[in-house]
């Protein structure tokens, strides 16, 4: 028997997983010390935090004093272009927290150069190189799109950037908890992350900082974060975000397998049920699992999304984070697709906790809605 509601949008946000949430509520009752307090409430709690920021560190393959504790992507994203010194080059599709901050800094009189990715949603050396301008010292290109799923060569884009002086950071938001990333094989010198995205709770997040490079403070107060990132620490989000990426960690081949699975069925039934179909960033390269960005062209996606939900069937138009914006999204227009494309452009993204069941209930509502 169906279920009341299918939910297919984890791109934007995922559910927090039950080890997350048993991780994080003494933090919320009984364990509320601060951190930077003396008592033994405080000791607790900051055995707690250093405790997290160990595992989250051993996830990405560096070390505790290189992760930062963050109030999510957005901050360390800005933490990252704005506490750097130079000009910048970044994606012409990453994250608005990335291409607002660079546009801010760019007011501001610093030096930013955009680069296209290919039509298939790629960024390479070879178009970081054709569009390199003297003065860059930061290059920032997310590790997966968070609209199309692409992922991109980070370790070969970290060392182009490195061959030009350059130092790299990495937008990894999208790509943590579903992809493994090693900071060290990838060389890159900073990486953001957001726990909401990895069934963590929201409002957290991590910056890691390569050993030995320092960023200004983004936020002036006391001496948190060995004295760069001040505000009392979020004890138990920072511990339920650790409990999260550790799971997704362990699980990743397990989790990534039974996505395949599911996206299969759901693109071999969208195949098959309509004429006119086109996938986005599915050419040149591998994508993030349980990732779907379809087009059904003479169809709004806007209204398919209302028709969708309106069914119990949730997912999304561009990024989830633009929901309210009916222009078409960046993404698309940075990989020149045609306009009635992207307007009927819908992102479909599966998780773990997904089933045959509800691909089969996305496929009959896309049957009934679809013209």
């Amino acid at each position: 028997m169906m279920k009341k509601f299918v939910y297919a949008d984890h791109a934007a946000t995922t559910p927090l997983m039950p080890e997350a949430l048993e991780a994080m509520l003494p933090f919320l009752k009984e364990d509320f010390g601060n951190p930077s307090s003396l008592h033994s409430w405080a000791r607790h709690a900051r055995k707690a935090v250093d405790e997290a920021r160990t595992v989250i560190a051993k996830c990405i393959n560096a070390e505790p004093d290189e992760v930062f504790f963050t109030s999510g992507g957005t901050e360390s994203d800005n933490w990252a272009l704005k506490g750097s010194q130079g000009g910048v080059m970044v994606s012409a599709y990453e994250h608005h927290a990335v291409l607002n901050a660079a546009a801010s800094e760019e007011r501001r009189g610093r030096r930013i150069v955009r680069v296209k990715p290919s039509k298939g949603g790629i960024v390479s050396s070879r178009r970081l190189s054709a569009a390199w301008e003297d003065g860059v010292e930061l290059v920032s290109v997310m590790t997966a799109n968070n609209e199309i799923g692409t992922i991109n060569p980070i370790g070969e884009l970290a060392a182009f950037a490195h061959r030009r002086g350059a130092l790299f950071h990495t937008d990894a938001v999208q790509a943590a908890g579903h992809i493994p990333i090693d900071v060290r094989a990838w060389n890159v010198d900073f990486l953001s992350a957001s726990a909401h995205k990895f069934n963590g709770p929201k409002g957290i997040g991590f910056l890691f900082v390569r050993k030995g490079l320092k960023l200004a403070q983004l936020l002036d107060g006391g001496q948190q974060e060995r004295g760069f990132r001040a505000g009392t620490e979020n004890v138990a989000s920072i511990v339920g975000m650790a409990a999260a990426l550790k799971r997704n960690c362990e699980c990743m081949g397990e989790n990534a397998a039974h996505l395949d699975n599911l996206t299969s069925l759901l693109r071999n039934g969208i195949d098959t049920s309509f004429k006119r179909v086109v996938y986005s960033g599915e050419k040149e390269g591998p994508q993030l699992p349980g990732f779907t960005s379809v087009s059904f062209p003479g169809n709004s996606a806007e209204g398919l999304l209302h028709m969708l939900d309106l069914t119990g069937v949730a997912v999304s138009a561009g990024a989830a984070c633009n929901s309210k914006n009916t222009q078409i999204s960046h993404v698309l227009k940075a990989i020149n697709a045609r306009k009635e494309v992207a307007r009927s452009t819908i992102r479909i993204t599966l998780g773990p906790e997904n089933t045959t069941d509800d691909v089969a209930a996305i496929l009959r509502a896309l049957r009934r809605f679809v013209r």
